[in-house]
């Protein structure tokens, strides 16, 4: 959030330079549930606050609407807005105007808002969850070449990647298809997501270390094979030229800014930023239990919480060994578009 914050300012004005509406709708689309859902919201009512101060104008009334799965805990989220609201009279005083904040619930792969209705999308770090498994169209034969592991890895035939690439790219174009009809003329989205740079070096994805680390425990009859043979990650990080093709195609859509960066996967351990110096457990227990808090829902649908325990154990060691020897940074795009039809 930090890193996308200055795309965030500048997008943000542009739309406020062009046209001021007198209530601004935003959807932040992958909100989840837990203290930074509503930061986004904060965040993004400061950039408004302080480009229509710059500007000489108005504040609009804001529409948020938090969108998620059906399942997702938008009841603590509702809990939290009356000290959300108390603390915005407090920071912005009676100048302020009207906050509401909705939820949105359903997938983003389609549509969830009228026609020309939403001003300004947000979404980070949700795109890269496919809607569905990926390997769930492929023959038998072909599920049995990636045997033994539940994402992609680096042995898996081409017949897998080709899967996970074809999901992502049906979702991807039905999310730009659907916010590009739900937008206003002039509306913008920023995105941020995972993405694979293949012009250099870096570390295996957490996912595949989850997959070697369930493989290992299938080999060690730890779990039963028919469990892990069903059981597939549906995440997918595509490379910087596959997004901007699927932009592309989507006409009305027309991209500002694309940015790549690089953060180390133990990003926020410490707020001194000196986490290179911790020790390479205390690190590894960092990014175990943030990738637990993610897949933890995925897992319990199909092993027992022993199983769970177990993978974590063993993924938090092998995370440690992998240190040692692998810079442990992942690559994240964050992406202005604008609709411009």
């Amino acid at each position: 959030m930090l890193k996308a914050k200055p795309i965030l300012e500048e997008t943000i004005m542009i739309l406020c330079q062009d046209s001021t509406p007198k209530c601004m709708k935003v959807a932040d689309l992958g909100c989840s549930v837990g203290p930074n859902t509503l930061l986004v919201t904060s965040n993004i009512i400061d950039i408004v606050d302080a480009t229509c101060t710059r500007l000489n104008l108005e504040l609009p009334t804001f529409q948020f609407y938090l969108n998620d799965l059906f399942g997702n805990d938008f009841n603590t989220i509702f809990k939290s807005l009356p000290d959300f609201y108390e603390k915005l009279v407090q920071e912005k005083g009676h100048k302020f105007g009207s906050c509401f904040i909705n939820a949105t619930p359903g997938s983003f792969h389609g549509r969830l808002f009228p026609n020309d209705s939403v001003h300004f999308f947000h979404s980070a770090n949700s795109l890269h969850w496919l809607s569905q498994d990926p390997l769930k169209g492929l023959t038998k034969e072909a599920k049995t070449l990636n045997k033994g592991n539940c994402h992609i890895v680096s042995t898996s035939p081409p017949e897998v990647h080709k899967a996970y690439q074809k999901q992502f790219q049906e979702g991807f174009k039905l999310f730009l298809k659907s916010r590009s009809e739900e937008l206003v003329h002039g509306g913008a989205m920023v995105l941020v997501l995972p993405c694979t740079c293949r012009s250099e070096t870096v570390s295996k994805s957490l996912w595949e270390v989850i997959s070697l680390t369930l493989n290992d425990m299938l080999l060690e009859g730890l779990i039963e094979e028919e469990k892990l043979d069903s059981f597939n990650i549906p995440t997918y990080e595509p490379t910087i030229e596959e997004i901007r093709n699927l932009i592309k195609e989507e006409e009305s859509l027309f991209v500002q800014r694309l940015e790549v960066f690089t953060v180390p996967r133990d990003e926020g351990i410490s707020e001194r930023g000196d986490c290179c110096f911790l020790d390479e457990s205390v690190r590894a227990e960092f990014i175990a239990t943030y990738t637990r808090a993610a897949m933890e829902p995925l897992l319990s649908a199909k092993f027992e919480v022993q199983v769970i325990n177990e993978l974590f154990i063993r993924f938090q060691w092998k995370l440690e060994q992998l240190m040692k020897v692998e810079k442990f940074e992942t690559a994240n795009v964050i992406i202005s578009i604008t609709k411009v039809v």
